[in-house]
């Protein structure tokens, strides 16, 4: 028969560590740490066998209660289900782990309360920096962030009366770049469907571009429809319909991907897909596949994940509490829903009249 010891195995130190991979202490710590980089790529290679043979667990609550250092950087985050939000969060989680940083990610699903509520967790875990993509934009969130004490850099979204560094999409940019394209293909009336301005900074930054640049256009009309989340679909059934009615060669552009799959929901289901262009701010998996493929704005998400990570980082060690925002561009991936679009349309609605009348 065979017995267990009453007592867990001890666990492994980073001198034993060190001595596996044939490396310093010291070593081992640069790799537990910001200094990772610093170690050549074998080194590492030896350490991290080391760590999983050893089966080494780092105490970050011993380490934290001697030199106040936790490695923890809190993300907090209004919908952690898109695509966009993903994409950047995976972004910040790469850049910061290699600078020996554990991220936690909190979502408040568009909850002020609960946004407040996770910022104040966030902080009596001693994060050292926090990330944070706010669900208000609202002067309220100042009372819960320490930021005399903690960094804090914000992602799209600016925070009413905070001087903090915002790592976004250069949205005068990127609507120029979509309706630059949607007047070039000879649309001649553009449909803005965003979600409710309310306050959002990224919101009302694109809305304003869109009323700029058509006042830059002499062929293309244009007007805004918000859409709240609640709303029944028979409301934006009405607008599209009212469009395709009253309007030649009219074209829809959406504020994001949420909004996009709502509207080619209506758009289907009006058999009115090929009847009108379509372009979307948001590169996802399926832009290529629907409708013979969806022509996009896309953000560089990846880009302003690394961004707000090293941000974040040069605040941490370079300077403390102070950094520069970034308006990044975006990039227009064309494809059918707007190629040669108002053609397109011309001969659809040709193909309907002939088809009425016999």
């Amino acid at each position: 028969m065979a017995y267990s010891s009453a007592y867990p195995p001890k666990r492994a130190t980073i001198l034993q560590v060190a001595k596996d991979a044939g490396v310093s202490k010291t070593s081992v710590s640069r790799y537990l740490g910001e200094g990772r980089r610093l170690l050549s790529e074998p080194m590492q290679q030896r350490i991290a066998h080391s760590i999983e043979r050893l089966n080494f667990k780092p105490d970050r609550i011993a380490s934290s209660l001697r030199g106040r250092r936790t490695r923890l950087i809190g993300m907090v985050v209004t919908d952690i289900t898109n695509p966009y939000t993903v994409q950047v969060m995976r972004s910040i989680e790469n850049a910061l782990y290699q600078r020996g940083y554990t991220l936690m990610v909190c979502n408040t699903d568009s909850d002020p309360e609960l946004e407040t509520n996770h910022l104040q967790v966030l902080q009596s875990y001693n994060v050292e920096g926090i990330i944070l993509h706010t669900s208000s934009g609202l002067g309220d969130t100042l009372g819960t962030l320490d930021h005399g004490q903690t960094p804090v850099v914000l992602i799209d979204r600016t925070i009413e009366g905070a001087e903090l560094p915002c790592i976004s999409l250069d949205n005068t940019q990127a609507m120029a770049l979509g309706i630059d394209h949607v007047r070039e293909q000879g649309f001649r009336h553009l449909l803005y469907i965003t979600q409710p301005l309310g306050g959002f900074s990224s919101r009302e930054a694109r809305a304003q571009a869109f009323d700029k640049q058509l006042k830059r256009q002499s062929t293309l009309s244009g007007e805004r429809l918000e859409l709240n989340d609640n709303d029944a679909e028979a409301a934006l059934e009405e607008a599209l319909t009212q469009l395709l009615t009253e309007h030649t060669a009219p074209c829809i552009m959406c504020s994001n991907a949420k909004v996009a799959l709502r509207t080619l929901r209506v758009l289907d289901r009006l058999n009115a897909i090929d009847k009108t262009g379509f372009i979307t701010f948001d590169e996802e998996a399926w832009s290529a596949l629907v409708a013979g493929g969806i022509t996009t704005i896309a953000q560089p998400a990846e880009h302003i994940g690394e961004r707000a990570a090293a941000t974040l980082y040069r605040q941490l060690h370079e300077e403390p509490h102070s950094g520069q925002s970034h308006a990044l561009p975006a990039t227009l991936h064309i494809r059918r829903s707007t190629l040669n679009g108002a053609d397109a349309q011309t001969a659809t609605r040709q193909r309907d009249a002939v088809s009425q009348d016999s």
